[in-house]
């Protein structure tokens, strides 16, 4: 299992466009988990509106975990969507 935190710099917070694309980029994963955490909720990396419905803001932190199957790549894609981005 691979887990890192990342802190949320967009105005706009963990927002609709980079969650879609995080989301797009690991369907292909079958049999890699993805969890994103905050202030102790949890949600599906692989769902959009589960990540959404965490609510993150701004200047927050948010864990995120993969397990499985090919997960170094999975999580070093999510670090580079949170990077270019710009979240």
């Amino acid at each position: 299992m691979i887990s890192f935190d990342y802190t949320i710099k967009d105005p706009m917070g963990f927002h609709a466009r980079p969650v879609g694309i995080m989301v797009k980029a690991a369907a292909p994963f079958k049999t890699t988990k993805v969890t994103v955490s905050h202030n102790g909720a949890t949600a599906d990396g692989k769902r959009m509106f589960a990540v959404l419905g965490l609510q993150v803001n701004q200047g927050e932190s948010i864990s995120i975990s993969v397990e499985g199957e090919n997960e170094q790549e999975l999580a070093d894609a999510i670090r580079g969507i949170f990077a270019a981005e710009n979240l």
